[in-house]
C-alpha cells in the first residue's frame, strides 16, 4: 500500500507540472496585461507600465516565466510559499487564503448534501424499480441534470429568496389548499416508497397524508416559521418534540444496521437517545451558552468526536455477542442525536436573528457569504447567518450532482442485486435488510466512489458561476478576475488548488476500493 501511494503521488506531481505549464502559458498568451495602462495618457503611465513589467516579470517569455512562478510554489516545502503578485499588487497567497475558506465551505456543504440525498434516493428507487416513485424520481433527476446552473440560480433568488422573505413578512401563514396539496403528495410519496400490498399502501397513504397535513396546519397556526419552537397552549413542548426525534433516530438506525429482532441493539440505541435527552438542558445551558463557553469550530468538532466515542463505548460495553454491530449503532445514534441538538440550538436563535436590525425580517440572503453585522457575534449566531447565505448557492450546486448520484446509485445497486452471491444470500434465508445493507450496498458503492472523486473538481468549477450569481468573493471571483485582467498568478492559484484536490480524491478513491471490496488488493 505504501509503495502504491508513493507511486501515485509521484505521478500526481508530474501531472500537475504538465497541466500547470500548459495552463500558465495559455493564460499568459491570451491577452495583454498592460492593456488597461496603454489606453491612459498620463505623466506616470510609462512608470506604471515599467512597474507592472517588473512586478509580473513580463519581460520574460511565458514558458520561462512559468519556472519563476514554479520556484515560488516550490518554496512551500520549506514554509516560504510565494504564489506571486496580482495586477493590483496584492500577494496572491493572501487572496487565495481569504477566498478559499468561502469556496470550500460552499462546496463541502453542497457535496455532502448531494451525496447523502442522492445515494439514499438512488437506493430507494432501485428497491422500488418500475414503480410510480421510480418513474417520478427519474423524471426529476433528468430535469435537474439538464438545468443550466446560472438560470436555476437566478430562479432561486427570485422565487425562493424574495418570495419566501415576502411571505415571512406577512406572517408565514400557509393557505389551506397548499396544506392539502402537500399532504396529498406526502401520502403518495410514502405509499410509493414503502410499497406493499393494497391494504398496506392504503394505510400508508392515509397516515402520510394526515400526518403531513396536521404538521403543516400546526406550523402555520402557531407561526412556527417565524419562531421554530413547539408551543401549545402557551407551553413550550420543544423537549417533547426533541424526544420524539431522538426515538425516531434510534429506531431508524436499528432498522438499517441491526434489525428489530436484535433487542440488545434496540435497547442500546434507545439508551443513547435517552442519555441525549437527559443531557439536553445541561448542554444548552452550559456548553452552548456563549457566556459560559466560547464555542469555536474546533471545539465543536472535538465535542462531536467525544459524542461518537461515548456512543461507541456504550455499544461496546453493552454489546454482548454482537459488539461490532452495536458499536456502529451506538456511534451513529450518538452522532445524530448530537447533530439535532446543534440544529435545535441554531433554531432557538432564528427569531432574534431574523428580526434584528441587520436583517429586518428578510432572513434568506441573495448575495454575499455573510452579513458583516454578525462578524463578531457568537458561534451559533454566525452559524445561523452562514446558513441563510449558504442556502441558495448550496441548492444550486447540489441539484446537478444530486441527479447524477441518484442515477448512478440506482444503476449500480440494480446491477449488484442481480449477482449470484445476492441470490445465494437470499437462498440462505437472510432477511432482505441484511441482503441489501450488508451484501449489496457495500459493493454498489464502488462505482459511486469513482463518481464522487471525479465530481469534486467539477463542482468547484460550477462554483465559479454560482459565486458570480450570488456575489460570493471566493475562489471563483479570484479566477474570473485573473482571466479578465490576463493575470496568470491568481488563475494558477485556483487551478493548482482544484487540480490537487482532484488528484487527491482520486487517490483516496483507489484506497477506498480495497476497504469496500476485500477482493481488491493494491499492489
Amino acid at each position: 500500500m505504501a509503495t502504491f501511494i508513493v507511486r501515485r503521488l509521484i505521478a500526481a506531481v508530474l501531472i500537475l507540472l504538465a497541466a500547470t505549464f500548459l495552463m500558465y502559458n495559455m493564460v499568459a498568451l491570451s491577452g495583454d496585461p498592460l492593456e488597461d495602462l496603454r489606453g491612459v495618457q498620463t505623466p506616470q503611465t510609462q512608470q506604471l507600465i515599467e512597474a507592472r513589467i517588473r512586478l509580473l516579470n513580463l519581460d520574460v517569455p511565458p514558458p520561462l516565466r512559468y519556472f519563476i512562478w514554479l520556484s515560488g510554489i516550490g518554496g512551500c516545502f520549506i514554509g516560504q510559499c510565494d504564489f506571486g503578485m496580482t495586477v493590483q499588487q496584492q500577494p496572491v497567497l493572501n487572496v487565495l487564503l481569504n477566498s478559499m475558506d468561502q469556496t470550500l465551505r460552499l462546496v463541502t456543504v453542497a457535496t455532502v448534501i448531494a451525496i447523502i440525498l442522492g445515494i439514499t434516493i438512488g437506493i430507494t428507487t432501485a428497491l422500488r424499480q418500475y414503480s410510480a416513485y421510480d418513474y417520478s424520481i427519474t423524471l426529476v433527476s433528468f430535469l435537474f441534470f439538464s438545468l443550466p446552473i446560472f438560470w436555476f440560480a437566478v430562479l432561486l433568488k427570485q422565487f425562493l429568496a424574495i418570495g419566501a422573505n415576502d411571505w415571512l413578512q406577512t406572517g408565514g401563514q400557509i393557505h389551506w389548499w397548499v396544506i392539502a396539496l402537500v399532504a396529498l403528495v406526502s401520502g403518495l410519496f410514502w405509499m410509493s416508497v414503502l410499497g406493499g400490498d393494497v391494504r398496506r399502501k392504503a394505510i400508508t397513504f392515509v397516515l402520510g397524508t394526515v400526518a403531513a397535513g396536521l404538521l403543516l396546519w400546526y406550523m402555520s397556526a402557531t407561526g412556527w416559521f417565524l419562531n421554530p419552537r413547539f408551543i401549545l397552549f402557551g407551553l413550550d413542548f420543544t423537549i417533547v418534540a426533541i424526544g420524539v426525534f431522538f426515538v425516531a433516530i434510534a429506531l431508524i438506525v436499528v432498522a438499517i444496521l441491526a434489525g428489530f429482532k436484535r433487542k440488545r441493539s434496540l435497547w442500546i440505541a434507545l439508551g443513547v437517545a435517552g442519555l441525549g435527552l437527559a443531557l439536553y438542558y445541561p448542554v444548552n445551558y452550559y456548553l452552548f451558552n456563549p457566556s459560559v463557553v466560547g464555542m469555536t469550530f474546533w471545539l465543536m468538532a472535538a465535542l462531536a468526536i467525544v459524542t461518537v466515542l461515548v456512543g461507541v463505548g456504550i455499544g461496546h460495553l453493552f454489546g454482548g455477542d454482537n459488539k461490532a454491530t452495536n458499536r456502529k449503532v451506538g456511534g451513529w445514534v450518538a452522532f445524530l442525536v448530537g447533530a439535532i441538538m446543534v440544529v435545535d440550538r441554531h433554531m432557538q436563535l432564528w427569531q432574534a436573528y431574523s428580526q434584528s436590525g441587520f436583517i429586518r425580517g428578510r432572513p434568506i440572503a441573495t448575495i454575499g457569504a455573510g452579513n458583516p453585522g454578525f462578524a463578531d457575534s457568537s458561534f451559533f449566531v454566525q452559524g445561523v447567518d452562514s446558513f441563510t447565505h449558504l442556502l441558495l448557492p448550496s441548492i444550486a450546486l447540489c441539484v446537478i450532482s444530486f441527479a447524477g448520484y441518484t442515477r448512478y446509485t440506482r444503476a449500480s445497486l440494480l446491477e449488484v442485486m442481480n449477482q449470484d452471491y445476492i441470490r445465494t444470500a437470499r437462498a440462505k434465508g437472510l432477511t432482505e435488510r441484511t441482503v441489501v445493507v450488508r451484501h449489496a450496498f457495500r459493493n454498489a458503492l464502488i462505482p459511486i466512489t469513482t463518481i464522487v472523486a471525479f465530481d469534486i473538481a467539477g463542482i468547484i468549477g460550477g462554483a465559479v458561476i454560482t459565486e458570480r450569481v450570488f456575489a460570493w468573493t471566493g475562489m471563483g471571483s479570484m479566477f474570473q478576475n485573473g482571466l479578465d485582467r490576463v493575470d496568470p498568478n491568481p488563475v494558477m492559484a485556483f487551478f493548482l488548488v482544484t487540480g490537487a484536490l482532484a488528484l487527491l480524491f482520486n487517490l483516496l478513491a483507489d484506497i477506498a476500493y480495497a476497504a469496500l471490496d476485500p477482493r481488491i488488493r493494491v499492489s
